[in-house]
């Protein structure tokens, strides 16, 4: 007899900001999104318990899709319309660790890629080349409390003292954990096993203290993965019992839990395995930004701590300057204006934009958050550091250590996705297109995605129990396929309207060509089904890349998308002409040309920069 197939899963995600409830029920033999709901999120006093969020956004959830879902008894699903629960959670700034490690540049940062890819965020390296001072460190560890620590440090063949010294760093420093009293910070040891006993004598009576395999036996080798588990048993059997109201979420879902980042990163790696692509995704979420990338099937994650759109909106600001955020805008804007709008923004986190200046004023915000937590990314997204390289003939009398190589090279990406709320529920589709655009600056020819509804968390966690479920709800109800861009790369400057490559579109039957222009940009409408496929073919000029070498064709099939193929020639980095009129005009005609906002909107704001100019004549 064959097996019954679930029919209705239920799942929930816990934001710093919001907590969303989705339900998934198999309709005529394919599992589909059937509805969805929000509710502000309940971590912080005077709740404190995140199970009364969990609960409205279900109870809204019941509302839009006329289903009981949850027992009138207990308040927990029910078995009778729920087959199964589950959820990820990113609340209150999600899972927060503090690493250490003997020098910052090498055993540090896998320790700090370990906790990364366990979904935590980083709130320090501590480290014994560390440039504080010895107190400033320990001081520092104090004031943190973060949910787990991490120590890692030398290979198993290694010295023994300084990681004696690390242990008594945090020894010194007697940290505290964020949630709750009465019991010791969990700490993971991943460093040289010969000072395992040592570490023991040390730290045994401050933390609850638990060994795994090094995380850099060798130089040459580096082994993450016994680390990440340790930190997702600790995360789900230690933290979460302790934080408010996860004990009940934990008791709902049988222990199916996991943080966001971890969920979204094992559905973007799906997707990479399934369209066999390197793929580049973001999550921009109130709090933090999350930078994911699959390079060859290897997943990269980082997470920019103080880089959100609501919560740490203001930090934004502080990182990228005023006039950062203010190039991407078509209006004036007084410094105070923009930091009185930001500081709104940051003490009331739930608002959204009421006028169309508040909606281009958070988007460019969004712009700069991407940018820096982009740059983030591509700093700790390489190859091991610290490798001695294996001498040739010419290197018999020299040696040679590695600095560690980037592993993201957009001109190989092939597939961008955006999540997050300012991404998802962005007013037009070409705003997001933009910001992506914008922001991450791909090179070559790359298909681009929105995660329509921010579902890919609540996916990755179902993708656990139903696999075919999760993929079949990406594909159909996910993501958005919002276009393709070509953006040749050249080392050569060139001039406004210089051509720089030649586009050939094939589909339906047809074929148009297009140039490709220096410092323009131009959207070509291509379908009225955003997910027909088309063929492409790009043939740069002699000195110009597009991801094939200079001069070198590219063909690819992309699908058609909700804007269409974008043609962008203002070079990498995106190039902004002097002065402010010259700017704020330059950037109305790339909105224009996008349709990104409605057009006597964008006619008001050229007819305003034409008065502004002719004043200063």
């Amino acid at each position: 007899m064959a097996e019954l197939r679930p029919t209705r899963y239920l799942a929930t995600d816990v934001g710093s900001t919001t907590t969303k409830a989705v339900l998934i029920e198999l309709v005529d033999g394919e599992y589909r999104l059937t509805g969805r709901a929000n509710s502000p999120t309940t971590v912080e006093a005077p709740v404190e318990d995140v199970m009364v969020g969990v609960r409205n956004s279900i109870r809204r959830l019941e509302n839009e899709v006329g289903q009981q879902l949850l027992s009138e008894d207990d308040g927990s699903p029910m078995e009778s319309t729920v087959d199964a629960f589950v959820s990820t959670s990113s609340a209150g700034g999600g899972l927060q660790m503090t690493v250490g490690g003997l020098m910052k540049s090498l055993t540090a940062e896998s320790a700090q890629r370990a906790a990364l890819g366990a979904g935590a965020v980083v709130l320090d390296v501590v480290s014994i080349d560390d440039a504080r001072a010895v107190l400033e460190r320990i001081r520092r560890i104090k004031q943190l409390r973060p949910d787990i620590i991490l120590l890692s440090g030398g290979t198993n063949t290694g010295n023994i003292s300084h990681n004696v010294a690390l242990a008594e760093y945090m020894a010194a420093a007697r940290p505290e954990p964020r949630f709750g009293s009465g019991y010791r910070v969990p700490m993971i040891y991943a460093g040289n096993e010969l000072a395992r006993s040592e570490v023991r004598n040390v730290l045994d009576d401050i933390v609850d203290l638990y060994f795994v395999e090094n995380l850099r036996p060798t130089l040459e080798m580096e082994v993450l993965e016994p680390t990440r588990n340790e930190i997702h048993r600790l995360f789900l059997e230690h933290v979460m019992q302790h934080a408010p109201g996860y004990a009940g979420l934990m008791e709902w879902t049988g222990g199916r839990v996991a943080p966001t980042p971890v969920a979204f990163g094992e559905m973007i790696r799906a997707v990479a395995e399934t369209r066999n692509a390197n793929i580049l995704a973001v999550d921009i979420g109130g709090a933090t930004t999350d930078i994911f990338s699959v390079v060859d099937d290897d997943l990269n994650r980082t997470v920019s701590a103080n880089m959100g759109m609501s919560y740490s909106i203001s930090n934004v600001l502080v990182e990228s300057g005023v006039d950062a955020v203010a190039r991407w805008l078509p209006f004036e804007v007084t410094e105070r204006d923009l930091r009185n709008w930001n500081g709104n923004k940051m003490i009331r986190p739930t608002t959204l934009p009421q006028t169309f200046e508040d909606l281009m004023l958070e988007q460019a915000v969004a712009r700069e958050a991407l940018r820096l937590s982009m740059e983030h990314h591509r700093e700790l997204a390489v190859t091991l550091k610290g490798v001695q390289a294996a001498p040739g003939f010419k290197d018999v009398f020299r040696s040679e250590v590695h600095t560690g190589r980037q592993l993201v090279r957009l001109l190989d990406t092939d597939i961008i996705i955006g999540s997050g709320g300012v991404l998802s529920h962005a007013p037009r589709r070409s705003q997001a297109l933009m910001m992506l655009v914008d922001s991450l600056q791909p090179e070559g020819v790359t298909e681009i995605y929105v995660d329509s509804i921010f579902i890919l968390p609540h996916l990755g966690i179902l993708s656990e129990l139903d696999r075919d479920a999760a993929m079949s709800v990406l594909e159909k109800d996910g993501l958005v396929a919002l276009g393709a861009c070509v953006a040749p790369v050249s080392a050569r400057k060139h001039r406004d309207n210089d051509l720089l490559a030649t586009v050939e579109v094939r589909g339906n039957g047809s074929s148009s060509h297009w140039e490709l222009l220096a410092g323009g940009l131009r959207c070509v409408p291509l379908s009225d089904e955003p997910n027909e496929e088309v063929e492409i073919r790009v043939t740069p000029q002699r000195h110009v890349d597009v991801g094939a070498g200079p001069g070198g064709p590219v063909r690819k099939r992309v699908k058609t998308g909700h804007v269409g193929l974008l043609l962008d020639g203002r070079g990498r980095p995106v190039g902004f002409p002097d002065g402010d009129h010259s700017r704020r005009m330059r950037v109305l005609d790339w909105m224009r040309r996008l349709e990104a906002y409605p057009d006597d909107l964008l006619a008001g704001y050229e007819q305003s920069n034409s008065k502004t100019k002719r004043g200063l004549l």
